[in-house]
């Protein structure tokens, strides 16, 4: 039971202090006392707790030993310094333990040895004694002063060599002040002694004693008998600590009785013992005491001082004079730290203890009342622990990211008017937690690549700061992964995860892909650690890779077909429309058509936007019946791509003529190669005309361009014309009229006899297999199977044989 109680002792240890005693003078390292044992703690409790002696004027005149928990003295003791005459010298300290927070009060009593022996004030005293003085007669003497204490302290006086004259009387009143004076036994006669010299002896009771000796000289004076007489026998003055050098303390005042010399009185300090330098001077005529030298109440609270009134005969009389030094505030508070902890994790709880420190002030009174305040916080605050010790507490959550560090003054300040203060700064560093996960500096990310792209290509960036510090705040960037029934992302694209950027790992085709996104994730090197994901969509961008594609007329069917356009259509006509798409977009795919080459050029004309093919004149009989368009469809890009689409329209003056037919595309391409063969033959032939002068090869140059010059009727119209001219050159011997049937997809051309156009030619008829021979009026001749055309009632020919005729 009694273990628990003690053990549910309050913080601040026990009520009744732990008391020891020692000597003064004591080695350093002098037991004083089993202080663990008698705290009830063992020494490692000491240092788990994390001990130390602490005291109030911050000087450590003991300290504890920590393995065997005892407390030692630290170092010279001397209990005249730290005590003065102070009947008891009590040393008082704390045992402070920090984990968890106790206090012990602990006081030593400090025992006074005989180190001291006792001391006159002046080494030589002088006393002019009148002759006429009675015995009984007393003569004050300053006593001797002795710092020890007790039976340590002067017990007795003597005089050596003992005479007849004079003895001491040292007696104490009833106000306990000891008077030492020197009692004539014998009267005295000039004549006969006119001085006398001894010692005055004094003792104090120590083992072994010590005395102290000043010299007595008494001179005897003629007729002066009365000695002066202080009008009190102590003074008592107060003088605030503040007063200015040379101010008026207090005023003695001495009479005398007699006249002329023996009674002026002259006035002299006598220096109290330990106070040579004294801080007071007396006016010797006026006896006004005066200050020499500022007065400090924390050093000395009160000044003991000794003034003698001599007469001019001699005599002589002390009084005592005390002087009580008045405190001023004019200390400020002191703040000593115990204990201090920075830097503070910033998920530190609320009521977290920062710093521990004490304060305390040299004034007394209220001058030495103290009180501590925080300025303007809302994250700490000060509490008061136990006596003059506070403690600095977090009050609520902090947050490095908001801020990084709190400068704390902390202030304390006196009751004295006007009050005093002093300020501690404490510089709280918040360590960093990792509680802030990165944040993308956009909340999606749109970026843009050309189709056809290079492989890696670099297309942006995603960038995220995190608010923490350290490896808190290094973010590394990765893809996410699909979650559930998600799309799966392009492998196309890759992130660097040092720096964020995006890269096109492949060729993209803009037909095939136009856009697509991955979610980004950033992640910070927290334990643990904290992520952020960002959208980044992918937009590809058309490029100019694909040529119009004609989709009317179409371009693989064989034969083409031909558009038909009536001979009589104005300008303006509609012929057809070409179609053609572009699988790009944008102004990649805006498609523009142009006439490239026709058989007629200034005949057609073709929409810019609608590619409409249209007459830009009337037909004329000049234009050939058979017309080849080639239409250019170019699109916008940059370079533009083209595609071309070839149309073929037959003039026709009515549609009843869709008989006639329409050349194949083989035949079309026989007949460019037909006409490449005649200009090359045109040139050579031009060559040999101009270096053959032969007339002959000329003759035949000439019939050989004719022959192969001569004209093709496609028409009625021209075949009449033909016919007429061959008969009126005599090559027909009668006009006939020939109607032409062009077939679709035939190569050859047939045209039918249909009338004589002079009815006095003769009806003669080549039969089936038979042809007309040259130089006859057609005979026929037989003819092989494949020249043979099959003749109706209207007579019909086949096209080599109109050739021939």
């Amino acid at each position: 039971l009694c273990l628990s109680a003690f053990l549910s002792l309050p913080l601040a240890g026990r009520a009744e202090p732990i008391r020891y005693s020692v000597a003064e003078e004591a080695e350093s390292g002098s037991l004083v006392g089993k202080l663990a044992e008698d705290a009830g703690l063992t020494p490692a409790q000491l240092s788990a707790r994390r001990a130390r002696l602490v005291s109030e004027d911050g000087r450590q005149h003991f300290r504890l030993d920590g393995g065997s928990g005892r407390l030692v003295v630290a170092g010279r003791l001397d209990r005249e310094e730290l005590c003065g005459q102070a009947g008891t010298c009590m040393l008082p300290f704390e045992l402070l333990l920090a984990n968890p927070l106790q206090f012990f009060r602990v006081e030593v009593a400090l025992e006074d040895i005989n180190d001291h022996a006792p001391v006159f004030p002046e080494e030589r005293v002088t006393f002019n004694i009148p002759e006429t003085s009675e015995p009984g007669s007393r003569f004050p003497l300053v006593a001797a002063r002795d710092l020890d204490i007790g039976s340590n302290s002067i017990q007795a006086y003597s005089i050596s060599p003992e005479n007849e004259y004079f003895t001491l009387s040292y007696r104490t009143q009833l106000t306990g002040k000891k008077y030492l004076e020197l009692v004539l036994e014998k009267a005295l006669d000039r004549e006969e002694l006119a001085e006398m010299s001894f010692s005055l002896i004094a003792e104090d009771g120590g083992s072994p004693p010590r005395s102290g000796t000043t010299q007595v000289k008494i001179v005897i004076l003629d007729v002066n008998d009365n000695a002066p007489a202080f009008t009190q026998e102590e003074y008592i003055g107060q003088v605030l600590e503040n007063m200015p050098v040379g101010s008026v303390v207090l005023t003695v005042l001495a009479t005398d009785q007699d006249d002329g010399v023996n009674g002026d009185i002259s006035y002299q300090l006598s220096e109290t013992l330990g106070q040579s330098d004294s801080a007071f001077v007396i006016d010797p005529i006026t006896g006004e005491i005066k200050i020499t030298k500022p007065l400090d109440f924390e050093a000395a609270d009160t000044h003991e001082i000794h003034v003698t009134a001599r007469d001019g005969g001699g005599l002589s009389a002390i009084c005592k004079v005390l002087v009580e030094v008045v405190d001023v505030n004019d200390n400020a508070p002191e703040l000593v730290v115990s204990s201090f902890s920075s830097p503070l994790p910033e998920n530190t709880v609320p009521g977290t203890v920062v710093a521990l420190f004490s304060v305390r002030d040299r004034d007394s009174g209220a001058n030495g009342q103290i009180s501590c305040a925080l300025e303007d916080q809302l994250f700490f605050s000060v509490r008061a622990a136990y006596k003059n010790y506070y403690e600095l507490v977090t009050v609520s959550a902090l947050d490095r990211e908001e801020r990084a560090q709190h400068i704390l003054s902390v202030t304390a300040a006196d009751a004295g008017w006007p009050p005093l203060t002093s300020t501690q700064t404490f510089t709280v560093d918040i360590s960093d937690v990792n509680d802030n996960a990165p944040v993308f500096n956009q909340t999606s990310y749109t970026m843009y690549v050309r189709e056809n792209n290079v492989p890696t290509v670099f297309v942006g960036a995603v960038s995220a700061a995190d608010a923490d510090v350290g490896l808190n705040a290094k973010v590394t960037y990765s893809l996410a992964p699909v979650q559930g029934a998600e799309r799966p992302w392009c492998s196309c694209i890759s992130v660097n995860s040092e720096n964020g950027h995006v890269f096109v790992l492949r060729p993209l085709d803009y037909e095939r892909l136009r856009q697509t996104q991955v979610t980004v994730s950033a992640s910070d090197a927290g334990s643990p650690p904290l992520r952020a994901n960002v959208t980044v969509r992918l937009v590809v961008l058309d490029e100019n890779d694909n040529a119009p594609l004609v989709l009317y007329p179409g371009q693989e069917s064989s034969p083409a077909s031909s558009e038909l356009v009536p001979v009589s259509a104005e300008a303006g006509y509609l012929i057809t429309k070409v179609v053609a798409v572009d699988a790009d977009s944008g102004q990649n795919s805006w498609l523009s058509y142009h006439l490239l080459r026709a058989t007629e050029p200034g005949l057609f004309s073709v929409g810019v936007q609608s590619g409409e093919v249209r007459l830009r004149r009337p037909v004329t009989d000049r234009d050939a019946v058979k017309q080849k368009l080639v239409v250019l469809v170019r699109d916008n890009g940059k370079p533009p791509l083209s595609a071309t689409a070839a149309l073929s329209a037959l003039l026709l003056k009515d549609f009843s003529d869709m008989r006639l037919p329409h050349s194949s595309p083989a035949t079309e391409e026989q007949q460019d190669s037909l006409t490449t063969y005649l200009i090359v033959s045109l040139v050579f032939v031009s060559l040999l005309f101009l270096i053959s002068t032969v007339a002959f090869v000329a003759r035949k140059v000439c019939k050989r361009k004719e022959l192969e010059a001569g004209p093709v009727l496609y028409g009625a119209d021209n075949l009449q014309s033909g016919l007429a001219d061959a008969a009126a050159a005599g090559t027909l011997p009668r006009a006939y009229c020939y109607e032409i049937s062009l077939t679709t997809g035939s190569g050859n051309s047939e045209f039918k006899f249909l009338r004589p156009i002079l009815p006095s030619l003769p009806p003669q008829h080549c039969a089936m297999g038979q042809e007309p021979d040259e130089g006859q009026d057609f005979p026929c001749v037989p003819v092989s199977g494949e020249d043979m055309a099959p003749m109706d009632n209207a007579g019909t020919l086949s096209a080599r044989e109109f050739n021939a005729l």
